[in-house]
């Protein structure tokens, strides 16, 4: 009798954890909403997904779908009106303007379109700057190797190309060794074998490191090379893939 209890608790207990588990970004009923004039424009109209620790996101959907609103509140750049932003099991949907800045500092990593480098600083001195806010930061030098310029330490922005320029925005984002790396149109302005050469680097990050991507962008094309596809039209979710068997973005052409 004492045996087949303990059974009945062991199983209770399993179903209970099970269905305490979450996954490590949850956006649950989210609305972001502006004002022009009399008008309520609704950037983000009740956005749900997940993402689990340690995938690659893709984020698609035509321009002013409502993506960039998602990514940007997601980093803690904006705020919800209402539902909840829960990463890593906290919700940071509640937290002040302050709290909202240590976890830009602390949790994540920024890749943005045009690469946003500080222009009188050399690529190595543009990483070491993750070292200024965040406790944990990786080499720089060892960073810059990582992705493939170990021999443009010393370049300015100017000296580099834009393949190379953002190659050092990930190397800075990656420095701080966020929980979230969050993407924002990162080839948008490159051609397409640089392109392809950036999202391989952000797809081997993912792989090697642990990392959670999440890449934002309208190219449908790219979707393949994903864990989980979501796609945002119109301010909602319309649909959510998940890949069990993501392809390497060197074979994928568009």
């Amino acid at each position: 009798m004492f045996q087949l209890t303990l059974w009945y608790t062991c199983i209770e207990l399993f179903y209970r954890n099970e269905g305490a588990r979450m996954s490590f970004v949850e956006i649950k009923n989210e609305f972001k909403r502006y004002k022009m004039g009399e008008t309520t424009i609704a950037a983000n109209d009740g956005i749900s997904f997940e993402i689990e620790k340690g995938e690659f996101a893709v984020i698609v959907g035509a321009s002013g779908a409502g993506k960039s609103t998602v990514l940007n509140i997601l980093g803690g750049m904006d705020t919800a009106d209402e539902g909840q932003i829960i990463v890593d099991g906290t919700d940071i949907a509640k937290f002040n303007t302050k709290q909202l800045t240590q976890y830009r500092r602390d949790d994540v990593g920024f890749v943005f379109q045009f690469y946003n480098l500080v222009p009188n600083l050399t690529a190595i001195e543009n990483v070491e700057l993750a070292s200024e806010i965040s406790t944990k930061a990786l080499d720089a030098k060892k960073v810059l190797e990582d992705v493939g310029l170990g021999n443009r330490l010393d370049n300015f922005p100017a000296q580099l190309s834009g393949g190379e320029q953002q190659r050092v925005a990930i190397a800075r984002a990656l420095a701080k060794q966020p929980k979230l790396l969050l993407c924002d149109e990162p080839t948008g302005a490159l051609d397409y074998e640089t392109g392809k050469q950036v999202l391989k680097i952000l797809q081997d990050t993912c792989k090697n490191t642990g990392t959670t991507v999440i890449v934002i962008t309208h190219n449908k094309a790219i979707a393949p090379m994903a864990d989980r596809m979501i796609e945002i039209n119109n301010a909602k979710v319309r649909k959510v893939t998940l890949n069990d068997n993501p392809m390497s973005v060197a074979d994928i052409e568009w």
